[in-house]
């Protein structure tokens, strides 16, 4: 496989500018990031049935990942990587924002896990290969879509698995997760451009260039009386998707 091209800058100054605004709100679960903490459960169930059926785990294991590296690219400040740690793994968690990466090793502390953060770009860190690679809601942020994934998938070991969430780019999309959840403040304004989401398709085809193969996509979807669940038909507004090497 190609090593991505570390010229290539993935890192949009304004994106981190952004982001590194939020840092201190991030763990305040009533605050700006309240969306994060809300669809962040239900990653994590998709995330946990992925793990338990790459590597036949057993579904009650409280440490589903001991003995396996795991690694969180635009960790923001650890609402990922703080479960990764309790699910066994040795994590580390790397964010665009230095800032980010502050609140997020404080928060690791008080809690008393050991979580390694970086801040920068991913491909120029070396960090080496992971058995989980996962990446949230971070796709449609970067400058350079082609040269992220293929970090993702440089950053991931033989045997691996890689987990991705990014919003569709539906009229559904833009009409609900853009215009009217930035107006209402369910996520701060700016947070999203609809023009960066990326379809299943797109995202497919970009995976696959960069030597994996996909799994079959799952929607995270919203309904009244229900709110956000997973739902393998609804892709509507964001999915989730995993992937190994091809």
């Amino acid at each position: 496989m190609a090593k991505a091209n570390v010229t290539n800058v993935t890192i949009r100054p304004e994106e981190e500018a952004h982001f590194s605004g939020l840092a201190r709100e991030w763990w305040n679960a009533k605050g700006p990031m309240a969306s994060l903490h809300q669809v962040n459960p239900v990653r994590l169930t998709f995330l946990r049935e992925a793990v338990d059926r790459h590597w036949s785990g057993d579904v009650r294991a409280a440490q589903p990942l001991a003995s396996k590296s795991a690694l969180d690219v635009g960790c923001g400040a650890g609402l990922v990587c703080e479960p990764l740690a309790r699910w066994g793994a040795e994590v580390t968690g790397v964010d665009a924002s230095a800032e980010n990466v502050g609140v997020a090793s404080a928060h690791a502390a008080g809690g008393g896990l050991d979580i390694r953060y970086m801040a920068g770009e991913l491909a120029s860190l070396d960090l080496g290969a992971f058995d989980l690679v996962t990446s949230f809601e971070v796709v449609e942020h970067v400058a350079d879509k082609r040269a992220f994934v293929a970090a993702l998938a440089e950053s991931l070991a033989p045997g691996g698995l890689l987990a991705l969430s990014t919003p569709n780019r539906t009229t559904a999309s833009r009409l609900l997760l853009v215009e009217a959840a930035e107006r209402v403040g369910y996520v701060p304004r700016g947070t999203h451009h609809w023009e960066d989401f990326v379809t299943p398709e797109e995202l497919d085809e970009l995976l696959s260039e960069a030597g994996l193969a996909t799994g079959a996509p799952c929607g995270i979807a919203w309904r009244p009386g229900k709110g956000l669940h997973l739902s393998p038909s609804d892709l509507s507004l964001n999915y989730l998707v995993t992937a190994t090497r091809a």
